[in-house]
């Protein structure tokens, strides 16, 4: 049966939670009945996150944490098994970016990219890959990546490189996990307007360049890159694993 009626059974850990996308993606889980913890490291974001999705279902709630530091990760993975029991769906959102030219870069612009983008993607997946393979959880986790991955920008060298090294890092995994019935796959976005982003978007030069390499002709909404996320989470995608599904109005087509 082709629905998201399987979801509600489903526990989700979605890391980087508390806003933006990721706040997005966690109501749609909730709102199909699934439980919630998402994290994130701003205490007052996580709260007020936690309250909206408290409003659509009360087993919804967050963990703080840290995703470049290994003690924070596993920690909030156990949080999150106490809380839930287990976890069926990972979703990796969290997330960051430096916009300077790469002839500007510091190394410590390199590894906050890096650390946060791939370090932490993989340390979350290890520990939440290893409590599936040890419970026998035939789960899911979904890495959210970016076109960056796909193609070269200016001001985005660290962020590219972050971003491609996730996409093979999803496919490692897939392979690696695969006789687990463990399918680890990725949701890549074209720019987004939200909150978070609408500054840069002022850049009226900045704007018209991005617009001019989407053939759809607008900017990604969340609810695009969540739909994604449910349709990899759901049964509907039982049998695809290794792949990144592109949410970039054709960006990477030209």
């Amino acid at each position: 049966m082709y629905s998201f009626e399987d979801l509600k059974e489903k526990n989700i850990l979605v890391v980087g939670g508390s806003k933006g996308i990721g706040i997005d993606i966690a109501a749609a889980f909730a709102d199909k009945g699934a439980a919630v913890v998402i994290t994130g490291r701003n205490k007052e974001d996580l709260e007020k996150a936690e309250a909206e999705l408290k409003s659509i279902n009360k087993s919804c709630t967050y963990v703080q944490a840290d995703i470049t530091k290994i003690d924070d990760i596993e920690q909030m993975v156990a949080i999150a098994e106490e809380h839930m029991g287990r976890i069926d769906v990972l979703v990796n959102n969290a997330g960051t970016n430096i916009a300077k030219p790469a002839l500007e870069v510091t190394e410590n612009d390199w590894d906050t990219v890096l650390d946060t983008n791939l370090k932490g993607t993989f340390f979350c997946s290890q520990k939440v890959g290893r409590h599936m393979i040890d419970n026998g959880i035939q789960g899911k986790i979904i890495n959210i990546v970016s076109q960056m991955a796909f193609v070269g920008y200016v001001k985005r060298a660290a962020y590219c490189s972050s971003k491609g090294g996730a996409v093979q890092l999803t496919k490692a995994l897939a392979v690696e996990w695969a006789h687990h019935q463990i399918k680890v796959n990725a949701v890549a976005p074209t720019f987004i307007k939200t909150d978070l982003t609408s500054g840069m978007f002022q850049d009226e030069d900045f704007y018209r360049d991005v617009l001019s390499r989407i053939p759809l002709g607008s900017l990604a909404k969340p609810s695009d890159v969540t739909g994604a996320v449910l349709f990899l989470a759901s049964n509907m995608a039982d049998f695809i694993t290794g792949e990144t599904i592109k949410v970039d109005g054709g960006w990477t087509a030209i």
